[in-house]
C-alpha cells in the first residue's frame, strides 16, 4: 500500500487537550500578525482590561475607600481565584471569586456602618484580587483563559455600575425586602448577560452556532451561575448585620458545593481519558496507524460543530469517533494501514458490530454503541432501519478522509479526498456532512 504522505496541515486532536483545544480556528497563513479569527475576545479582553486598568489608576489616585473591607474581600477574591476549577466543556470557573466579587459590589454596609466605595473601586479590588489569585498559576505554567477572566470582572463591574449608584442615590444602608429583590433583579440580568458573552464566544471559538451555543451555555451554567449568584446576594446581606463575619460563614458553603462541582468535573475527565486510552488499544496492536483515531475525533468534532450538534451530542461523538475502529481487534489479521475504507463493505460491517458490541459490554453508552454500528451504513441505511445516525455518518466521512489522506497529506492529496467524497454523495457519504468537512478544512 503507498504510504501517506506528510501534512503537517492537520490539526492537532482532541488528544491534545480536548476537542475545543484543537487548532480548528488558527490563524491562516498570509494574515496580518494583528488579525485575530476571534474578534469578540479580543474586543472582551482588551476592553475589560483597559476599564481594570483605569480603575486601578483612579483608584490608586484617589484613594481607598474603607481599605480594611477592601483588602478583606480582595484576599476572598484572590483565594477563590487560586481555586478556580475547569467544569466539563473546558468552561473554567472560580465559584467563590466570583461570589466575593458581587458581594463587594452589592455591599451596602458593614455591620451596620455605611461604605463609601464606588463602582470604579469595585472594579479595581476584583482585577486586583483576580490578578493576585492567578499569578500562582501563571508562575507554574497554568495559564488562565483570558476571556473567562474578562467575564468576571466584566459581571463585577456591571453590577457595581448599576447597583453603586443606588445605595447613595436611595440610602440603602440594610438588608431589606426590596434591596434582597433589587440585587436578585440585577444578578438574574447580569448572570443573562454573562450566558450570551459566554455563547458568543464559544460560537467563534468552536465556530459553531450561536442558538445551539446560547443552549449549550445555559444549560452548562444554570447549577453554578444559581450557587454563585445567590451566594453573592447573601453574603452581601449577611455582612450588613455581620459584618466581616458574614463574609466567612456564608463563604463555606460555596466551598463545599465547589468542591462537589471539582469532583464531577474530575469523574467527567476521567472517564474520557479512560476513553481515549481504550482508543489507543488498535494502534499499539498496529490495527490502525498512530493518531488515526485522535485525528478522525478532531475532524468529527469540527464537523459537528460547523453543523450545529448540541454539546451533549458532541461528547457521544468524541467517544464513539474515538473507538469506531476497536471492532478491529476481532481480527486475525490486520488491515493493510488500518484503512477501514478499502475493505469489503461486508468486512466494514463485521468490523462496525463487533466495536458495538464491545462498546454496549459497558453498559452506559448505548448511543455510541449504535453510532458506531451503523458508521458504515451507505447514506440511505441498511436494510428497514433508515438513514443511520448523523454521528455516523459524521464519522463515516472523517474516517475515509483520514483513511486515504492519513497524517500528513499534502494540500492537493486533502482536495482531491474531498472531491473523491464528493462524488460518492448520491449512495454512500452524507453531502452536508462532506462540505462541513471541507470548511473545517478550509480553516
Amino acid at each position: 500500500m503507498t504510504q501517506k504522505q506528510p501534512d503537517s496541515s492537520v490539526p492537532a486532536g482532541p488528544g491534545a487537550g480536548g476537542p475545543e483545544g484543537g487548532a480548528l480556528g488558527h490563524q491562516r497563513s498570509g494574515e496580518p500578525l494583528w488579525c485575530t479569527p476571534r474578534p469578540f475576545r479580543a474586543v472582551l479582553v482588551g476592553g475589560v482590561g483597559a476599564a481594570a486598568l483605569a480603575a486601578l489608576v483612579f483608584t490608586a489616585a484617589t484613594g481607598f475607600a474603607d481599605p480594611f473591607v477592601a483588602l478583606a474581600f480582595c484576599l476572598v477574591i484572590a483565594g477563590g481565584e487560586l481555586a478556580r476549577i475547569t467544569l466539563p466543556g473546558h468552561r473554567e470557573s472560580a465559584p467563590i471569586a466570583l461570589a466575593g466579587a458581587i458581594a463587594y459590589a452589592f455591599l451596602p454596609s458593614l455591620g451596620g456602618d455605611p461604605v463609601q466605595h464606588t463602582a470604579w473601586q469595585v472594579t479595581a479590588v476584583v482585577a486586583l484580587g483576580v490578578a493576585l489569585g492567578e499569578l500562582p498559576h501563571v508562575a507554574v505554567g497554568r495559564s488562565p483563559r483570558l476571556e473567562d477572566v474578562a467575564r468576571r470582572v466584566l459581571t463585577a463591574l456591571l453590577l457595581a455600575a448599576a447597583f453603586r449608584p443606588l445605595v447613595e442615590s436611595l440610602s440603602l444602608t440594610g438588608p431589606s425586602v426590596a434591596v434582597a429583590l433589587l440585587m436578585t433583579a440585577l444578578v438574574t440580568v447580569a448572570w443573562v448577560l454573562d450566558v450570551a458573552v459566554s455563547a458568543v464566544l464559544r460560537a467563534e471559538r468552536l465556530r459553531t452556532r450561536l442558538r445551539v451555543a446560547m443552549r449549550d451555555e445555559t444549560l452548562a451554567q444554570v447549577a453554578t451561575g444559581g450557587a454563585i449568584a445567590s451566594s453573592g446576594v447573601l453574603i452581601a446581606l449577611a455582612c450588613t448585620v455581620t459584618g466581616l463575619v458574614g463574609l466567612l460563614v456564608f463563604t463555606a458553603p460555596l466551598l463545599v458545593s465547589q468542591v462537589a462541582f471539582r469532583r464531577h468535573a474530575e469523574v467527567r475527565r476521567t472517564y474520557l481519558e479512560t476513553v481515549r486510552a481504550l482508543s489507543r488499544v488498535t494502534e499499539v496492536g498496529g490495527y490502525v496507524e498512530n493518531g488515526h483515531s485522535r485525528r478522525v475525533s478532531q475532524l468529527s468534532h469540527g464537523i459537528a460543530c460547523e453543523l450545529g450538534l448540541a454539546e451533549a451530542e458532541l461528547l457521544e461523538l468524541e467517544y464513539a469517533a474515538l473507538m469506531h475502529d476497536i471492532g478491529q481487534l476481532s481480527l486475525r489479521e490486520p488491515i493493510a494501514g488500518g484503512a477501514t475504507v478499502l475493505a469489503s463493505p461486508r468486512e466494514q460491517r463485521r468490523i462496525a458490530e463487533l466495536g458495538s458490541a464491545i462498546i454496549r459490554e459497558t453498559g452506559v453508552l448505548d448511543n455510541v454503541a449504535e453510532m458506531v454500528r451503523r458508521q458504515c451504513e451507505p447514506l440511505a441505511g441498511d436494510g428497514d432501519e433508515g438513514v443511520p445516525p448523523l454521528g455516523s455518518r459524521i464519522i463515516k466521512v472523517a474516517n475515509a478522509f483520514d483513511d486515504l489522506v492519513g497524517e500528513n497529506g499534502d494540500a492537493e492529496r486533502r482536495a482531491a479526498v474531498v472531491e473523491r467524497l464528493r462524488m460518492d454523495t448520491a449512495s454512500e457519504y452524507d453531502p452536508r456532512v462532506v462540505d462541513a468537512l471541507a470548511g473545517v478544512l478550509a480553516r
